[in-house]
């Protein structure tokens, strides 16, 4: 499934995809699930993890300032804290929103 449009909306990014479905992701939940290596840490060719400790993140990880598309495949958000390597294929992106925490 690929998006038809893709906004950001208040403290969501609003994702509407091609088949007529939407879903809302919190930009904290999309922030904190970075899948970039300085986010979630590198393997080596053994498979060891290796991940920086965590760091509290400002309120300024949370701001959105655009979003770059990445082929056909996937979007890459850049935050206000200069945060920009993160690539969120689609299926990712379904994944975060299927986990988002009812409440």
């Amino acid at each position: 499934m690929r998006p038809a449009d893709i906004q950001h909306i208040g403290s969501d990014l609003a994702i509407k995809w091609d088949d007529g479905t939407e879903i809302f992701i919190p930009l904290e939940q999309l922030r904190r699930a970075c899948p970039c290596a300085g986010c979630q840490g590198e393997m080596d060719i053994l498979g060891n993890l290796y991940k920086n400790p965590a760091q509290p993140l400002a309120a300024t990880a949370f701001q959105l300032v655009r979003i770059g598309s990445v082929g056909g495949y996937a979007i890459q958000p850049v935050w206000a804290d200069g945060h920009g390597t993160g690539i969120f294929s689609f299926d990712y992106l379904q994944r975060i929103a299927a986990a988002r925490p009812s409440g």
